[in-house]
């Protein structure tokens, strides 16, 4: 028995009272010869205390998404419908004056890059200290100990307060954004390829610090990466994205043992397992779609090693194909029976 899911919804832990929603979310990109749709109608919701990851090739229109949200969205890109419902509120209706309060008040962002987030001619401490003095009324002195303190829970010695971005490892910056992205205890924290530029050591240093914290302040992620080893760690939930659609969504590792869209399963065949017999990895062939003109149907059609007649002509349904397995592919019937 499988169920069709709206466009205005999205599955959310059954334990979990949302904390935010995205309904229908809609992005385009205008360009010379047309419009990228570079989101096209993705709902998701993350439940308080969870963390959902976000997956899929580049281009995908993850990091859209994150910037969606915070509405920080630059020129070419507009928001061409949808909503972001947090706290009964919608952000995409809300004021500068709002936004600025929702801003790591409320929400906050890890960007890709540490060294290009931080302001090189500004000490760790000031840029703490900075968020800090915006969005409270404190004293210099007051601020001073309470960067001196973050610093000490992501684990960097509080001596390091004066020094600048340069004189810190990636490791070290990564976990300085991290410090300033918690310094007003932000029920949400967006984490957009957090670790893509460190090496893998330092790279399970930083879940690892991501992981105690988490349950330490109880905050929510969402955890945007295209390393989906990393995603089965650290979230509770996963979402494939594909050319601008969420084609799959499940439980972390109810996904890594059964993926059902042929490009989870691509994607999970493209990385070497940690454990077990070596095996040869196998790549998606073909590239993504170009959103200017996407394909008729489903858009995984092109590159799909289990493509139908009927692909190119109905797009799939997002249904739920098991339970809390949602999945938008013709290779599972609908309620009604058929594969529409």
């Amino acid at each position: 028995m499988t169920a069709t899911v709206s466009n205005t919804g999205s599955p959310v832990s059954k334990t979990r009272e949302p904390l935010i929603q995205i309904q229908n979310l809609k992005v385009e990109y205008l360009a010379g010869r047309g419009s990228v749709r570079a989101v096209d109608g993705v709902s998701l919701e993350i439940g308080k205390g969870e963390v959902v990851g976000l997956a899929g090739e580049s281009g995908s229109g993850k990091s859209t998404i994150a910037q969606a949200i915070m509405r920080i969205l630059q020129p070419p890109a507009i928001i061409t419908g949808g909503k972001v419902l947090m706290g009964g509120r919608d952000i995409l209706e809300m004021s500068d004056r709002d936004l600025h309060k929702l801003r790591w008040e409320e929400i906050s962002m890890v960007f890709q890059s540490a060294m290009n987030s931080l302001n090189p001619v500004m000490t760790i401490g000031d840029q703490i200290m900075d968020a800090l003095v915006s969005h409270r009324k404190i004293s210099e002195e007051a601020a001073r100990e309470h960067a001196r303190e973050m610093l000490r829970i992501v684990g960097i010695e509080a001596d390091r307060i004066d020094s600048y971005p340069h004189e810190l490892s990636g490791g070290m910056r990564q976990r300085a954004v991290i410090a300033i992205a918690l310094v007003l205890r932000p029920p949400l924290m967006i984490m957009d390829e957090p670790t893509t530029a460190l090496d893998v050591v330092v790279q399970r240093e930083i879940l690892a610090k991501i992981t105690e914290l988490r349950e330490e302040f109880g905050f929510s992620i969402l955890f945007i990466t295209h390393d989906m080893s990393l995603l089965v760690e650290i979230s509770d939930r996963i979402a494939i994205m594909y050319a601008g659609e969420i084609v799959e969504m499940a439980e972390s590792r109810e996904l890594f043992e059964n993926p059902l869209h042929p490009y989870t399963q691509g994607l999970m065949a493209s990385f070497p397992a940690l454990t077990g017999p070596r095996k040869k990895l196998e790549g998606i062939p073909g590239s993504p779609p170009d959103l200017i003109a996407p394909p008729s149907g489903c858009r995984f059609h092109p590159r799909c090693p289990h493509r139908m007649d009927i692909c190119d002509k109905v797009a799939p349904k997002y249904i739920e194909a098991r339970p809390n397995h949602f999945v938008a592919c013709h290779l599972y019937p609908t309620s009604e029976g058929t594969a529409e």
